[in-house]
């Protein structure tokens, strides 16, 4: 505030002596004299106060509480004197008309302009304490309007409305210039808060700077470079050899989070991040990516590494036990790209491709990109950018599988399968249409559509009279945990006015992996009447637990243990336990994967009550099953 009034006051007498000087001219010397005398009487006694001692001015942290008490009422007392100083300049100013007869001479243009000039100048200077030249202003300024409006004609009546609002708007922005300033005086201090000299505060100031750079490209946990570091330091170095990228996610993290809980999580994040920054090459970046994922980019020729060995060496180094968990209950999966690329960005698309492959082949590995599998990416990218018109134009088809009963001959059921020949990739597998319907943003859309085929098919089936015959219709995990699965169900039903006992929803054991997030949805599936079939039962993490939580009506015994069965005693010995299992909980077995004639009777020696596979019947489009499997009246269980 005193900085502010002192920088101020030279303009005001400035002004005030061109005042005077126009008050000569017009013969109003004397007058003017005194008005000017009067100005400068106040402008030294602002002076005078802003150069006194204020004892709130040598505050510090070692103070006393009563002597800083004192100091801040001493700097409260000194604010009020200043703003009666101020208000008595503003004083003086407000008599300015009577140098100009009540604004009615020819000088008026002149002295108009320059008390705006003085008021706004006061106010562009005051930032730091708002009621100053608020005090300074409001006289000069209302007296300016005063007199205008006792002139009484049309334009002096405007101009004094405009003075008030522009009185009004001074205002306005001497508070907000100094809550402006209230902000950043506050944001200062805090950053300099320990600082002791100018110098000190520089160096606060720059080490948080320092801070906060690093804070934007790190991660707070590890201390390796986050993505938006690795991107920005990757991005320099691209064109600068040959690199190789690798992406390594960790095997088995997800046990440890679980059991353990998260503080051990983090741990083993912080250890990760330690055992590669020790096995990293010079020069060398490594960052966490977010989550167990962590990625490296060097340059082999420089460092003499090969990226098959920094692979290698980065599986073993992360092998090593940990403090606190079994051996080898934790690994890495690392998905390396080497060679040149057009981006960073198809760099870690390729790397990433790599990972995904190589976490399919099992813990510990690492897989190299190669032409298989841009091959594979680019396939799926086709698939992502070709799907969404596909299912516009109906070419995807759902065929349908039929489930019979323990004589082989009684049709019980139809299960739907997508499928969809790609104009230029050909038949493409139903998991590899799911992912790249997820991928492409079409997840429920597909579902929809695969829906609605599945809605016609029991139409027909009841056209037919055959109502108990039910459909099954497989949902992914990605489907049920993303897709309001339940809704869009029911809803459907509804509207056709289908019975939902005609339906039947297959799960993998894959989705009851995450039971909280599916079971409310299974449960409304469930009470609407619709069945709920475990799929491929017994090769994946179903338990007595989840077969109970899912509300699940089937289960499915998977084809690999069906296949064969005549040449398998173990496979014999897993499908009658399947069998018990069912008939203890009251669940229906299916079991799928029948290829031969002696898997049909081995499998109803057993008892085994429902039955699908090749042997039995091939999927067929709807064509086909409406021309052969219900060109007759088939009975139904």
């Amino acid at each position: 505030m005193r900085g502010t009034v002192l920088a101020a006051i030279p303009v005001n007498m400035l002004l005030g002596l061109a005042s005077i000087l126009v008050a000569y001219q017009s013969g109003h010397g004397a007058l003017g004299a005194a008005w000017f005398a009067a100005s400068t009487c106040v402008n030294l006694l602002r002076i005078v106060l802003c150069r006194i001692p204020c004892l709130g001015l040598a505050l510090t942290a070692d103070m006393t509480p009563s002597l800083a008490a004192t100091a801040a009422r001493s700097v409260d007392r000194h604010l009020r004197v200043c703003t009666l100083a101020a208000f008595l300049s503003g004083l003086v100013w407000a008599c300015q008309p009577l140098l100009s007869a009540g604004y009615t001479s020819p000088e008026t243009l002149f002295y108009l302009t320059i008390t705006c000039g003085v008021t706004a100048g006061a106010v562009t200077h005051g930032i730091a304490y708002a009621r100053i030249p608020i005090a300074f202003i409001a006289l000069p300024l209302l007296s300016v309007s005063v007199c205008l409006t006792y002139a009484g004609d049309f334009d002096r009546n405007c101009l004094a409305a405009c003075v008030a609002l522009y009185l009004m708007a001074l205002t306005h922005t001497a508070f907000r210039s100094q809550a402006v300033f209230r902000q950043a005086s506050r944001l200062k201090n805090e950053a300099h808060a320990l600082a002791r000299s100018r110098a000190e505060a520089h160096a606060s100031a720059s080490a948080l700077v320092d801070e906060m750079r690093w804070r934007a490209t790190h991660d707070d946990l590890t201390g390796l470079l986050n993505r938006a570091g690795f991107l920005q330091a990757a991005e320099s170095r691209l064109y600068s050899g040959t690199l190789s990228l690798l992406l390594l996610d960790l095997d088995g993290f997800k046990f440890v989070n679980d059991v353990y809980g998260h503080k051990a999580g983090d741990r083993v994040l912080v250890e990760v991040a330690r055992r590669l920054r020790d096995a990293l090459p010079e020069n060398g970046l490594a960052a966490r990516l977010g989550g167990d994922e962590f990625a490296v980019l060097y340059d082999p020729a420089t460092s003499g590494l090969a990226h098959d060995v920094m692979a290698a060496n980065f599986i073993t180094a992360v092998a090593h036990p940990f403090d606190g968990f079994d051996a080898g209950r934790l690994g890495v999966s690392i998905g390396v790209h080497a060679g040149p690329e057009p981006s960073l960005t198809e760099m870690l698309s390729c790397a990433d491709e790599a990972l995904y492959a190589a976490k399919a082949g099992g813990r510990n590995r690492f897989r190299v990109f190669d032409a298989g599998l841009r091959e594979g990416l680019q396939m799926r990218r086709d698939l992502e950018r070709d799907l969404s018109q596909a299912l516009v134009e109906n070419a995807p088809r759902v065929w349908f599988q039929p489930i019979y009963a323990a004589d082989g001959h009684t049709l019980v059921g139809l299960e739907a399968l997508i499928r969809w020949e790609h104009p230029r990739l050909g038949w493409i597998a139903p998991p590899d249409l799911i992912a790249a319907a997820a991928m492409a943003g079409l997840t429920e859309s597909l579902l929809r559509y695969i829906l609605e085929q599945v809605c016609a098919m029991l139409e027909i089936l009841r056209s037919r009279g055959l109502d108990g015959v039910r459909v099954a219709m497989n949902v992914s995990p990605r489907e049920m945990a993303q897709v309001p699965v339940d809704e869009i169900i029911i809803e459907r039903l509804g509207l056709l006015d289908l019975p939902p006992t005609m339906l039947e929803i297959e799960i993998t054991e894959e989705t009851a992996l995450d039971i909280g997030a599916v079971q409310g949805k299974l449960q409304a599936l469930s009470r609407a009447g619709i069945r709920i079939t475990l799929d491929d039962f017994g090769i994946g993490y179903s338990s007595l637990s989840s077969l109970r939580q899912l509300k699940a009506d089937r289960i499915k015994i998977d084809r690999s243990f069906v296949t064969g069965l005549g040449t398998c005693d173990d496979k014999r010995g897993l499908v009658l336990a399947v069998l018990g299992l069912g008939r203890l909980l009251g669940l229906d077995v299916v079991a799928e994967g029948v290829e031969s004639v002696d898997d049909l009777h081995i499998l109803q020696a057993m008892g085994c009550p429902f039955l699908q596979g090749y042997y039995l019947g091939r999927p067929m489009p709807v064509e086909a099953m409406e021309d052969t499997l219900l060109v007759t009246r088939i009975a139904a269980a």
